[in-house]
Protein backbone atom coordinates (compact mmCIF):
# COMPACT_ATOMS: atom_id res chain seq x y z
CA UNK A 1 0.00 0.00 0.00
CA UNK A 2 1.55 3.40 -0.87
CA UNK A 3 1.21 6.03 2.17
CA UNK A 4 2.65 8.85 0.02
CA UNK A 5 -0.42 11.39 -0.49
CA UNK A 6 -1.01 11.72 -3.92
CA UNK A 7 0.36 14.57 -6.34
CA UNK A 8 -2.30 16.75 -6.21
CA UNK A 9 -2.39 17.15 -2.41
CA UNK A 10 -2.13 20.21 -0.58
CA UNK A 11 1.10 20.88 1.35
CA UNK A 12 1.38 20.28 4.68
CA UNK A 13 1.58 23.32 6.81
CA UNK A 14 4.00 23.41 9.27
CA UNK A 15 1.69 25.68 11.41
CA UNK A 16 -0.82 23.08 11.43
CA UNK A 17 -3.28 25.68 10.48
CA UNK A 18 -5.87 25.33 7.37
CA UNK A 19 -4.52 26.78 4.01
CA UNK A 20 -6.41 29.62 3.11
CA UNK A 21 -7.70 30.50 -0.21
CA UNK A 22 -7.98 33.84 -1.74
CA UNK A 23 -11.40 33.85 -1.75
CA UNK A 24 -11.39 32.96 1.82
CA UNK A 25 -9.35 35.94 2.70
CA UNK A 26 -11.11 38.19 0.49
CA UNK A 27 -14.29 37.19 2.22
CA UNK A 28 -12.89 37.77 5.66
CA UNK A 29 -11.97 41.36 4.37
CA UNK A 30 -15.81 42.09 3.26
CA UNK A 31 -17.19 40.69 6.70
CA UNK A 32 -14.54 43.53 8.46
CA UNK A 33 -16.91 46.37 7.07
CA UNK A 34 -15.60 49.61 8.53
CA UNK A 35 -18.28 51.04 10.40
CA UNK A 36 -16.87 54.92 10.04
CA UNK A 37 -14.63 56.87 7.43
CA UNK A 38 -11.70 57.04 10.39
CA UNK A 39 -11.69 53.02 10.25
CA UNK A 40 -11.48 53.39 6.40
CA UNK A 41 -9.56 55.89 6.09
CA UNK A 42 -7.18 53.48 8.46
CA UNK A 43 -7.93 50.37 6.02
CA UNK A 44 -6.49 52.78 3.08
CA UNK A 45 -3.51 53.34 5.01
CA UNK A 46 -2.83 50.20 6.13
CA UNK A 47 -3.36 48.98 2.18
CA UNK A 48 -0.59 52.03 1.16
CA UNK A 49 1.96 50.04 3.88
CA UNK A 50 0.99 46.93 2.39
CA UNK A 51 1.79 48.04 -0.74
CA UNK A 52 -1.55 47.28 -2.02
CA UNK A 53 -2.07 50.85 -3.07
CA UNK A 54 0.73 53.61 -3.87
CA UNK A 55 0.77 57.17 -1.31
CA UNK A 56 -1.29 59.01 -4.68
CA UNK A 57 -4.18 56.54 -4.61
CA UNK A 58 -4.82 56.89 -1.42
CA UNK A 59 -4.26 61.28 -1.25
CA UNK A 60 -6.89 60.75 -4.06
CA UNK A 61 -9.16 58.89 -2.25
CA UNK A 62 -8.74 60.96 1.19
CA UNK A 63 -9.39 64.03 -1.53
CA UNK A 64 -13.05 62.39 -2.72
CA UNK A 65 -13.57 61.64 0.72
CA UNK A 66 -12.95 65.25 1.60
CA UNK A 67 -15.09 66.84 -1.20
CA UNK A 68 -17.81 65.16 -0.50
CA UNK A 69 -17.72 66.81 3.05
CA UNK A 70 -17.14 70.10 1.76
CA UNK A 71 -19.22 73.20 0.95
CA UNK A 72 -18.54 75.72 -2.15
CA UNK A 73 -17.89 79.10 0.16
CA UNK A 74 -14.89 76.64 1.76
CA UNK A 75 -12.83 77.23 -1.73
CA UNK A 76 -14.30 79.37 -3.59
CA UNK A 77 -12.69 82.64 -4.81
CA UNK A 78 -14.36 85.61 -2.64
CA UNK A 79 -16.32 88.64 -4.05
CA UNK A 80 -13.65 91.16 -3.60
CA UNK A 81 -10.79 88.81 -5.28
CA UNK A 82 -12.89 88.15 -8.43
CA UNK A 83 -11.42 89.21 -11.93
CA UNK A 84 -14.19 90.87 -13.81
CA UNK A 85 -14.53 92.61 -17.22
CA UNK A 86 -16.84 95.31 -17.05
CA UNK A 87 -19.64 95.02 -19.71
CA UNK A 88 -19.34 99.00 -20.80
CA UNK A 89 -15.57 98.82 -21.48
CA UNK A 90 -14.15 98.35 -25.05
CA UNK A 91 -11.76 95.51 -25.53
CA UNK A 92 -9.02 97.68 -25.51
CA UNK A 93 -9.72 98.65 -22.39
CA UNK A 94 -10.17 95.30 -20.09
CA UNK A 95 -7.27 93.66 -22.55
CA UNK A 96 -4.56 94.40 -20.17
CA UNK A 97 -6.39 93.10 -17.02
CA UNK A 98 -6.88 89.88 -19.14
CA UNK A 99 -3.18 89.53 -20.17
CA UNK A 100 -2.24 89.91 -16.63
CA UNK A 101 -4.37 87.79 -15.18
CA UNK A 102 -4.06 85.17 -17.39
CA UNK A 103 -7.54 83.49 -16.59
CA UNK A 104 -9.20 81.58 -19.40
CA UNK A 105 -12.73 82.67 -18.48
CA UNK A 106 -14.51 86.01 -17.19
CA UNK A 107 -17.57 87.22 -14.87
CA UNK A 108 -18.91 90.23 -17.69
CA UNK A 109 -20.74 92.43 -15.02
CA UNK A 110 -23.17 95.03 -15.30
CA UNK A 111 -23.25 97.61 -12.64
CA UNK A 112 -22.00 96.04 -10.31
CA UNK A 113 -20.49 92.58 -9.45
CA UNK A 114 -23.79 91.57 -8.72
CA UNK A 115 -25.21 91.84 -12.05
CA UNK A 116 -23.38 89.05 -13.85
CA UNK A 117 -24.27 89.52 -17.82
CA UNK A 118 -22.53 86.10 -18.68
CA UNK A 119 -19.27 84.54 -19.05
CA UNK A 120 -16.23 85.36 -21.66
CA UNK A 121 -13.80 82.90 -22.69
CA UNK A 122 -10.68 84.47 -23.58
CA UNK A 123 -10.38 82.54 -26.56
CA UNK A 124 -13.52 84.47 -28.31
CA UNK A 125 -11.47 87.46 -28.14
CA UNK A 126 -9.37 86.58 -30.95
CA UNK A 127 -12.95 87.70 -33.20
CA UNK A 128 -12.16 91.20 -31.85
CA UNK A 129 -8.50 91.31 -33.64
CA UNK A 130 -9.86 89.57 -36.49
CA UNK A 131 -12.28 92.89 -36.94
CA UNK A 132 -9.50 95.20 -36.49
CA UNK A 133 -9.13 95.58 -40.42
CA UNK A 134 -12.17 96.81 -41.24
CA UNK A 135 -14.64 94.09 -40.20
CA UNK A 136 -17.89 94.71 -38.51
CA UNK A 137 -17.46 96.01 -35.13
CA UNK A 138 -17.24 93.74 -32.15
CA UNK A 139 -19.96 93.38 -29.80
CA UNK A 140 -19.04 91.75 -26.01
CA UNK A 141 -22.91 90.68 -25.38
CA UNK A 142 -22.63 88.40 -28.59
CA UNK A 143 -19.95 86.17 -27.02
CA UNK A 144 -21.06 85.96 -23.73
CA UNK A 145 -21.52 82.23 -22.64
CA UNK A 146 -24.64 81.78 -19.71
CA UNK A 147 -23.40 82.11 -15.90
CA UNK A 148 -24.52 79.35 -14.19
CA UNK A 149 -25.34 80.67 -10.01
CA UNK A 150 -25.14 78.17 -7.17
CA UNK A 151 -25.78 78.89 -3.71
CA UNK A 152 -22.73 78.34 -1.18
CA UNK A 153 -23.99 75.84 0.43
CA UNK A 154 -23.89 73.56 -2.74
CA UNK A 155 -21.35 70.27 -1.49
CA UNK A 156 -19.20 69.97 -3.98
CA UNK A 157 -19.04 66.42 -5.58
CA UNK A 158 -22.81 67.41 -6.17
CA UNK A 159 -21.10 70.82 -8.15
CA UNK A 160 -18.94 68.08 -9.53
CA UNK A 161 -21.19 66.23 -11.03
CA UNK A 162 -22.88 69.10 -12.13
CA UNK A 163 -19.98 70.49 -14.23
CA UNK A 164 -19.10 67.59 -15.61
CA UNK A 165 -23.09 66.98 -16.76
CA UNK A 166 -23.50 70.41 -18.22
CA UNK A 167 -20.33 71.20 -19.70
CA UNK A 168 -19.40 74.13 -17.85
CA UNK A 169 -16.17 74.98 -15.90
CA UNK A 170 -16.89 78.19 -13.88
CA UNK A 171 -20.09 79.07 -11.78
CA UNK A 172 -21.23 82.65 -9.75
CA UNK A 173 -21.47 81.60 -6.13
CA UNK A 174 -24.82 83.62 -4.65
CA UNK A 175 -25.34 84.01 -0.74
CA UNK A 176 -28.93 83.60 0.20
CA UNK A 177 -30.18 86.95 -0.37
CA UNK A 178 -29.23 86.44 -4.17
CA UNK A 179 -26.04 88.61 -4.02
CA UNK A 180 -22.79 87.66 -5.80
CA UNK A 181 -20.31 86.60 -2.89
CA UNK A 182 -17.86 85.17 -5.18
CA UNK A 183 -17.03 82.25 -8.00
CA UNK A 184 -15.88 78.55 -8.01
CA UNK A 185 -14.14 76.54 -10.95
CA UNK A 186 -13.88 72.81 -11.84
CA UNK A 187 -10.13 72.88 -11.47
CA UNK A 188 -10.84 74.66 -7.92
CA UNK A 189 -12.94 71.38 -7.38
CA UNK A 190 -10.41 68.96 -9.18
CA UNK A 191 -7.57 70.38 -6.74
CA UNK A 192 -9.02 69.08 -3.31
CA UNK A 193 -9.19 65.83 -5.21
CA UNK A 194 -5.86 65.68 -7.00
CA UNK A 195 -3.67 67.79 -5.62
CA UNK A 196 -2.31 71.11 -8.09
CA UNK A 197 -3.06 70.88 -11.44
CA UNK A 198 -0.75 72.43 -13.48
CA UNK A 199 -2.04 75.30 -16.04
CA UNK A 200 -0.35 78.54 -18.45
CA UNK A 201 1.41 79.77 -15.47
CA UNK A 202 3.51 76.41 -15.19
CA UNK A 203 7.41 76.23 -15.98
CA UNK A 204 10.08 73.71 -15.98
CA UNK A 205 10.94 72.46 -12.18
CA UNK A 206 14.68 73.85 -12.09
CA UNK A 207 13.46 77.09 -12.54
CA UNK A 208 12.14 79.00 -9.57
CA UNK A 209 11.51 83.01 -11.31
CA UNK A 210 9.92 83.69 -14.79
CA UNK A 211 9.71 87.45 -15.91
CA UNK A 212 6.08 88.04 -16.85
CA UNK A 213 6.64 91.95 -17.82
CA UNK A 214 9.11 94.65 -16.34
CA UNK A 215 7.28 94.74 -13.14
CA UNK A 216 5.58 91.69 -12.80
CA UNK A 217 7.01 88.13 -12.27
CA UNK A 218 5.74 84.56 -11.33
CA UNK A 219 7.65 82.77 -8.61
CA UNK A 220 7.31 79.26 -7.10
CA UNK A 221 6.36 79.36 -3.62
CA UNK A 222 9.23 76.89 -2.67
CA UNK A 223 12.02 79.26 -4.32
CA UNK A 224 14.57 80.00 -1.27
CA UNK A 225 14.60 82.99 0.60
CA UNK A 226 18.35 83.20 -0.39
CA UNK A 227 17.67 82.74 -4.17
CA UNK A 228 14.61 85.25 -4.13
CA UNK A 229 17.10 87.90 -2.20
CA UNK A 230 19.66 87.51 -4.84
CA UNK A 231 17.46 88.21 -7.54
CA UNK A 232 15.10 90.88 -6.10
CA UNK A 233 17.64 92.74 -4.34
CA UNK A 234 15.85 92.42 -0.93
CA UNK A 235 17.03 91.01 2.42
CA UNK A 236 14.35 88.93 3.72
CA UNK A 237 15.85 86.35 6.52
CA UNK A 238 15.54 83.12 6.11
CA UNK A 239 16.09 82.07 9.81
CA UNK A 240 12.61 81.17 10.16
CA UNK A 241 11.50 80.18 6.72
CA UNK A 242 13.66 78.21 3.70
CA UNK A 243 11.26 79.43 1.31
CA UNK A 244 9.01 82.81 -0.11
CA UNK A 245 6.06 80.10 0.04
CA UNK A 246 6.53 80.09 3.98
CA UNK A 247 7.26 84.07 4.24
CA UNK A 248 4.23 84.83 2.18
CA UNK A 249 2.25 83.18 4.57
CA UNK A 250 3.91 84.04 7.76
CA UNK A 251 2.77 87.33 6.19
CA UNK A 252 -0.42 86.58 6.10
CA UNK A 253 -0.84 84.85 9.23
CA UNK A 254 -2.96 81.44 7.86
CA UNK A 255 -3.29 79.67 4.61
CA UNK A 256 -4.35 81.99 1.71
CA UNK A 257 -6.99 81.46 -0.90
CA UNK A 258 -6.05 82.02 -4.42
CA UNK A 259 -6.58 85.33 -6.02
CA UNK A 260 -5.08 87.06 -2.23
CA UNK A 261 -2.46 89.78 -2.21
CA UNK A 262 -0.50 91.14 0.63
CA UNK A 263 2.18 93.79 0.44
CA UNK A 264 5.56 92.93 1.69
CA UNK A 265 8.56 96.06 1.60
CA UNK A 266 8.07 97.16 -2.40
CA UNK A 267 6.57 93.87 -3.26
CA UNK A 268 2.85 92.77 -4.20
CA UNK A 269 2.31 88.70 -3.71
CA UNK A 270 -1.06 87.66 -4.93
CA UNK A 271 -1.83 84.16 -4.59
CA UNK A 272 -2.12 82.47 -8.09
CA UNK A 273 -2.36 78.87 -7.06
CA UNK A 274 -2.68 77.09 -3.82
CA UNK A 275 -4.41 74.37 -2.02
CA UNK A 276 -6.16 73.46 1.54
CA UNK A 277 -2.51 72.39 2.23
CA UNK A 278 0.24 75.46 0.75
CA UNK A 279 0.49 77.98 -1.49
CA UNK A 280 2.06 76.22 -4.80
CA UNK A 281 2.74 79.80 -7.16
CA UNK A 282 2.92 83.40 -6.77
CA UNK A 283 2.51 86.69 -8.43
CA UNK A 284 5.25 89.30 -7.42
CA UNK A 285 4.81 92.80 -8.67
CA UNK A 286 7.46 95.54 -8.23
CA UNK A 287 5.63 98.40 -6.69
CA UNK A 288 8.68 100.72 -7.10
CA UNK A 289 10.63 101.14 -10.01
CA UNK A 290 13.99 99.39 -8.82
CA UNK A 291 14.21 96.22 -11.34
CA UNK A 292 15.76 92.70 -9.51
CA UNK A 293 18.76 91.14 -11.19
CA UNK A 294 17.34 89.10 -13.71
CA UNK A 295 17.90 88.70 -17.32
Amino acid sequence: MNDEPPSNALAPNTENKPVRTWLERLSDALLREPTDREQLVSILRDAVERELIDTDALSMIEGVLQVSEMQVREIMIPRSQMAVVEGSLKPEEFLPMVLQTAHSRFPVIGDNKDEVLGILLAKDLLGYFARLDGGSAFDLREVLRPAVFIPESKRLNVLLKDFRANRNHMAIVVDEYGGVSGLVTIEDVLEQIVGEIEDEHDFDDDIFIVKHTDTTFIVKALTPIEDFNEQFTTQFSDQEFDTIGGLVMRQFGRLPKRGESIDIEDLRFKVLRADNRRVHLLQVTLLKKSKPSLQ
